[in-house]
């Protein structure tokens, strides 16, 4: 019904800049999305003051429906980061969304090796929080370097073994899916 009123604006910002549809992506809210989208002054990319955008926000949170119509459309950039270099691509893989890190995968902007400004790739995010799953579809990629290290110098099979992760262990160190081993 609110969406209905001429004097609603279902793009507004609050004053930390979050918008209607960035709140329902981050709570997975996938019809509420849906509506927001079919509203031409409605920025499926429009970023929070902290550099959030709806797809950041569904990616931290696995909501995988919401990142796939998101996905969808082509002014979202997948590849965009939050304040701290933090991509929906880092968020899932360090959260353990494996759906939606594929999803992400799929397109060609995603740089899936890419540092963050805390340093760490998302394999080594994975890694480091044990997310077999993720560091599998993160490995299978000919761009994903798995001893890439981070700003202090700890790879991904560092992260893991500190952490006894041993389902990653083995994933690097034979360098392939577990169904080898």
């Amino acid at each position: 019904m609110l969406l209905e009123r001429d004097e609603v604006n279902p793009d507004k910002q609050d004053n930390n800049g979050r918008t209607p549809l960035g709140s329902a992506a981050w709570n997975g809210h996938l019809e509420v999305v849906k509506r927001l989208l079919e509203r031409d002054e409605v920025n499926p990319d429009k970023p929070q003051n902290d550099g959030r955008t709806p797809l950041w926000c569904a990616a931290y949170n696995g909501h995988e429906g919401v990142a796939k119509m998101l996905l969808e459309r082509d002014e979202v950039n997948p590849d965009k980061p939050a304040n701290g270099g933090r991509t929906p691509l880092r968020c899932a893989a360090w959260n353990g969304h494996a759906g939606v890190v594929k999803m992400l995968l799929e397109r060609d902007e995603v740089t899936p090796d890419k540092l963050d400004n805390d340093g760490p790739t998302p394999l080594s995010y994975a890694a480091s929080n044990g997310y077999a799953a993720v560091a599998e579809i993160l490995l299978a990629r000919d761009d994903v370097d798995p001893g890439k290290p981070d700003e202090v110098g700890q790879t991904p099979l560092r992260l893991a073994t500190r952490h006894g992760h041993t389902a990653v262990v083995a994933l690097l160190l034979r360098g392939g899916p577990l169904s080898v081993i």
